[in-house]
C-alpha cells in the first residue's frame, strides 16, 4: 500500500475513534435526576451510574451489617451498577450482596452484574445456579466470563461450552446481557472480541498507568467503541490493599485517578469501597465529575510515565500475584501466596 494511502487510512481510523470516544463522554447525563451522572452501557441501551460498587471490597468488610449499610447508602445516593463474582470470598461476597439487595426492594433499583468463573458448559450452569441463589434473584442483568488472563481462555469458552451455557441462560431469561473480564493483557481481550459473538460488555483495567503499559485504553477501548461494546473500568487506583498503588506508591490522589478514568470513553468505573467514608468521597467525586481537558490528561500521563512503562505498579498485568486461585487451578498453576 502506498505510504500516502496508508497514512490516510490511519488518520481516518483515528478520527473515527476520536468521534466515538467523544460520543460516550457527551452522552453523560447530569446528576440532578438520578443522584449520579449516568452513561449508556454499549449496545444494552441501559443507563448506569458512572460509578459502580465493587463486590470484592464489600465482601471483605468484617461486619456484614456494615457492608449492607454501605450498599444501601450507595443505592440511595444513586449508584445503580453493582459488580460481583462467583469466586469472591468463596461466595461470601455474593451472599452479603444478595442479603442487601433482598431488603426494601433494592434489587429492582440496581443493574446487577456477577461473573462466571468456569469455561465449560456444566461448570457454567452450576456457577449461574450458585450466583442466582446467593444473590437472591431470578435473573442477572449482566453475566461476564471472569478473569480471562491466560491466552487460551477465549478458546476454552467456545470449545468447552461456556458460551453455550450463557446463551441458553439468556434465552431462558436468567441473564439479560453477556460480557467478559480480564486484567492481564490487551491481546487476550482482542482475541475475545474477535470471537463469533456480539459481546455486550468488556471489563478491563482503566487507570493512568495503563496508557504506557499493555494499554487497554489504547488498544482495546477503541475496538469496543467500534463494536458498540460497553466498557467497564476497574483497578482505577492500580490495585493493592488497603490503598491502590497510585496513591501509596506514585503519590496521586483518588480524585486525580478517578477523574482521569471517567474522562475516558468508558461507561462505568467500578470502585472499591470498604468504609462509609470512602463511599461518601467517591459519591462526591462522581456527582461533581467534570471531564479533564486534553492538556490535563497529558500532564497526568507525563507525571507517571517513567514508573508506568515497566509494569512495576500494575502487578495484575506483570505478575501472577493477582491471578485468582480458581483460575490458577483450572490451568494447572501452583497457588502462590498473594503479595
Amino acid at each position: 500500500m502506498p505510504e500516502t494511502t496508508s497514512r490516510r487510512t490511519f488518520m481516518q481510523k483515528a478520527v473515527t475513534a476520536a468521534a466515538l470516544a467523544e460520543q460516550v463522554i457527551a452522552q453523560t447525563s447530569p446528576a440532578t435526576a438520578t443522584g449520579l451522572p449516568t452513561r449508556v452501557l454499549g449496545r444494552t441501551g441501559v443507563r448506569v451510574s458512572i460509578m459502580g460498587i465493587g463486590g470484592w471490597h464489600v465482601g471483605v468488610i468484617p461486619d456484614k451489617k456494615e457492608s449492607i449499610r454501605i450498599m444501601h447508602a450507595a443505592i440511595d445516593e444513586g449508584v445503580n451498577f453493582f459488580d460481583n463474582a462467583w469466586d469472591y470470598q468463596d461466595g461470601g461476597a455474593e451472599s452479603v450482596m444478595g442479603e442487601a439487595l433482598s431488603q426494601g426492594g433494592k434489587r429492582n433499583k440496581v443493574f446487577l452484574m456477577t461473573k462466571n468463573c468456569e469455561r465449560d458448559y456444566a461448570g457454567s450452569v452450576n456457577c449461574l445456579h450458585d450466583s442466582l441463589r446467593r444473590l437472591k434473584t431470578d435473573h442477572l442483568d449482566l453475566w461476564q466470563f471472569h478473569e480471562l488472563v491466560y491466552d487460551n481462555d477465549p478458546d476454552w469458552i467456545f470449545e468447552k461450552g461456556g458460551i453455550k451455557a450463557a446463551l441458553e441462560a439468556q434465552k431462558a431469561g436468567k441473564v439479560r446481557f453477556i460480557g467478559f473480564t480480564g486484567h492481564k493483557d490487551p491481546h487476550i481481550h482482542l482475541k475475545m472480541l474477535s470471537k463469533p459473538h456480539a459481546w455486550d460488555t468488556a471489563q478491563m483495567p482503566i487507570n493512568v498507568l495503563d496508557a504506557n503499559y499493555r494499554s487497554f485504553q489504547n488498544e482495546v477501548v477503541p475496538v469496543c467503541l467500534k463494536k458498540n461494546v460497553g466498557v467497564i473500568g476497574m483497578k482505577g487506583l492500580a490495585g493493592g490493599h488497603p490503598q491502590g498503588r497510585l496513591l501509596s506508591h506514585v503519590g496521586l490522589t483518588a480524585e486525580e485517578c478517578y477523574r482521569f478514568c471517567l474522562s475516558l470513553p468508558i461507561t462505568v468505573q467500578v470502585m472499591g469501597v470498604n468504609t462509609m467514608e470512602q463511599l461518601k468521597a467517591d459519591i462526591a467525586l462522581a456527582r461533581n465529575f467534570q471531564p479533564l481537558t486534553s492538556e490535563a490528561k497529558q500532564n497526568l500521563l507525563a507525571r507517571v510515565k517513567e514508573e508506568a512503562g515497566d509494569g512495576r505498579h500494575e502487578l495484575f498485568k506483570s505478575t501472577k500475584v493477582f491471578d485468582g486461585p480458581h483460575h490458577r487451578r483450572q490451568h494447572g498453576f501452583a497457588l502462590e501466596p498473594a503479595g
